[in-house]
């Protein structure tokens, strides 16, 4: 399996000093089958006054730093070292509507709900029904209603924000991975099917020829889809239409973006602030 190795940083400049300012981070990742964290660390400057790691509420690692001196500046690196290799899903999968009834009673339920990020849209489950026509087993219409939102979807950049709503995605077929990934989750779940929002990373390669760029490298987003709960979770990529088998890798998963986002916080002061975001995500040897 890959081993892979992971930078993650971003640093924040502010107007005016913070004065205090607490923070809550999702960027280790996650350990479990398929995944083996060998190493992971976090690094700030300035070191906060406070720091704590302990599970969120779905069992994601959780960072969380307090700052309590006024500071100008705030800069956070997270490097891993994490083995990939996550299992094929089941060649036999039940009728899609035998996981949509089961969910009702599976802890898997709360993935079926909307979410302000991810509301149900008659737009997205219509968009959706033609995969998964009655009897459909799941994996078959999973992978063709992946498959159909990369061919249908032009990715590009700059379009969207973490605030566009879903419907003009839908409008436009215009987005990032982060869109995609959100137009699938309320796809399925408007068929009644529980879907995980996944935050991490996919390895990228540069140009024939070229030089890998450092730091050019970007967060990504994919689905968990919900197979019942003899066969659990299987995970699909819409913005490449792929399954996720050995190159992603996991920090955490939620019902939206915001249950994830790598770095989030409350400060008290700070005015206008800058942000720059750099990450490289290479095979072991070659950074």
């Amino acid at each position: 399996m890959p081993i892979y190795w992971l930078r993650h940083r971003t640093a924040y400049e502010y107007q005016y000093p913070v004065d205090l300012a607490s923070h809550l981070l999702h960027l280790r990742p996650r350990e479990l089958p398929g995944q083996k964290v060998i190493s992971t660390r976090i690094t700030c400057l300035p070191a906060p006054d406070h720091h704590t790691e302990a599970p969120d509420h779905f069992g994601n690692p959780a960072t969380r730093l307090f700052l309590a001196a006024p500071h100008t500046a705030f800069e956070v690196t997270a490097e891993s070292l994490v083995e990939v290799g996550f299992a094929a899903p089941p060649a036999e999968t039940p009728p899609w509507e035998a996981a949509r009834d089961a969910a009702h009673d599976a802890e898997a339920a709360e993935f079926a709900l909307p979410t302000a990020t991810v509301p149900l849209l008659s737009a997205t489950r219509d968009y959706a029904s033609p995969s998964f026509p009655p009897g459909q087993p799941m994996l078959p219409g999973l992978i063709d209603l992946n498959a159909r939102i990369r061919r249908d979807f032009t990715f590009q950049a700059g379009v969207t924000s973490i605030t566009t709503p879903i419907a003009e995605v839908m409008r436009t077929r215009r987005g990032v991975c982060q869109d995609f990934t959100q137009v699938m989750l309320s796809a399925l779940r408007g068929m009644g099917l529980p879907a995980r929002y996944v935050s991490g990373y996919v390895r990228t390669r540069p140009p024939p020829g070229q030089p890998r760029r450092r730091g050019a490298d970007q967060s990504h987003a994919w689905v968990q889809a919900w197979l019942g709960p003899r066969l659990g979770w299987a995970q699909l990529d819409p913005t490449n239409g792929i399954v996720v088998r050995d190159e992603h890798v996991l920090l955490a998963w939620g019902r939206d973006f915001a249950d994830v986002s790598p770095m989030r916080g409350v400060l008290l002061g700070g005015g206008a602030h800058t942000l720059s975001v750099s990450v490289d995500l290479e095979p072991e040897g070659e950074n």
